[in-house]
């Protein structure tokens, strides 16, 4: 009779207060408002590894080698896989001009969507995927479109302060109450806080009255969550075809997303530093979109016939970075053409 891994109590009670614990610590970490450095953001990556590791070798000791080593090949796989969704979220927060700890923070609560979809789509197994296909053109489309916007915008650093006329609002007025500015770290504003507002700006206008208004950090929020839900529909079933263990695959992949989001701040940060890498996430952002149509043309027609493995995938994101990186380091002109505008006008003084 064959061996199940089932939902041992003392397993799933670690796992669940491990998680729990290590959100809450990152939370508490990042509650500022301060810009999240290179080497926090890698230590929490790091961190999160090492948690991985840590759960890879307690199923080792405890339930065996085999169980252990799928858990491992679901991780990496989840991990491998989600680095797509990772470019994303870069142009996501580029398009809402959201930084820093504010980003921190949406990424913080969209891994209690993560968490919730993924026990979702694990429940159903299969059958929740053969949504996806349709979807995943127009999310080709929606992250081409992301991509071209990044690429002519790269150069511009400028804060957003309304938001009257950002593409999520005109979208999202009709249907839900907009208070176009940002309002510190809040998702939602009260009825009081935007009638202050409107009355000592009267350039500021509100769709229709409401009790709460949402706020730009809430529509980003919603695009980051979107955004995480079309890419489970390709990384969530990779996993199951590796192992079928519900506890297995769910454990892999909260483990590999929430190293996903420490990450992302890795590359946020490196950005500042690196010139040209921007210009690299914008390609891979195309490159995305490709594969994106690819699989869903695949799925629906089976046409062309061929895919882009996980693993090529990865080497051409990573080789598309590394390209960013050394372009960077070798070529830093616009730092150096900025320095110099900045410093005619000082001579001319």
């Amino acid at each position: 009779m064959e061996h199940h891994f089932g939902f041992p109590l003392e397993t799933v009670a670690i796992f669940v207060v491990v998680v729990i614990f290590s959100v809450w610590l990152d939370l508490r970490m990042h509650k500022d408002s301060e810009d999240i450095s290179i080497p926090n953001a890698l230590a929490w990556s790091l961190f999160w590894i090492f948690l991985a590791i840590a759960f890879f070798f307690y199923l080792k000791v405890h339930h065996g080698d085999e169980f252990a080593d799928l858990f491992l090949a679901g991780y990496i796989l989840e991990k491998s896989l989600s680095v797509d969704n990772l470019m994303v979220f870069v142009a996501i927060f580029a398009s809402f001009g959201i930084k820093g700890a504010l980003q921190h923070r949406v990424l913080y609560f969209g891994i209690l969507g993560a968490v919730v979809f993924r026990m979702l789509f694990i429940a159903f197994g299969t059958t929740l995927f053969g949504l996806s296909t349709w979807i995943e053109f127009v999310f080709a489309a929606i992250v081409a479109w992301t991509g071209w916007k990044m690429l002519s915008g790269i150069g511009e650093d400028k804060d957003i302060e309304d938001y009257s006329d950002h593409w999520s609002v005109r979208l999202t007025q009709k249907l839900v109450p907009i208070f176009p500015r940002l309002h510190g770290h809040h998702f939602v504003v009260s009825h009081g806080h935007v009638k202050t507002v409107v009355e000592q700006d009267s350039s500021l206008t509100v769709a229709r009255e409401a009790t709460v208004y949402a706020t730009p950090m809430l529509l980003c929020l919603v695009c980051i969550e979107v955004s995480d839900i079309i890419f489970a529909f390709d990384s969530v079933p990779a996993v199951i075809a590796v192992t079928r263990e519900p506890l297995l695959v769910y454990s892999a992949v909260i483990f590999a997303i929430l190293g996903l989001r420490s990450l992302y701040f890795v590359l946020a940060a490196a950005q500042k530093y690196l010139v040209h890498l921007d210009k690299a996430v914008a390609a891979l952002l195309f490159f995305i979109a490709f594969k994106l149509a690819l699989q869903a043309s695949n799925h629906l027609f089976h046409w062309p016939g061929w895919e882009i493995s996980a693993n090529l995938s990865l080497m051409i994101i990573l080789g598309t970075l590394a390209v960013g990186v050394i372009a960077s380091l070798l070529l830093p002109q616009k730092e150096e053409a900025e320095e110099e505008r900045a410093a005619q006008p000082e001579k001319s003084e």
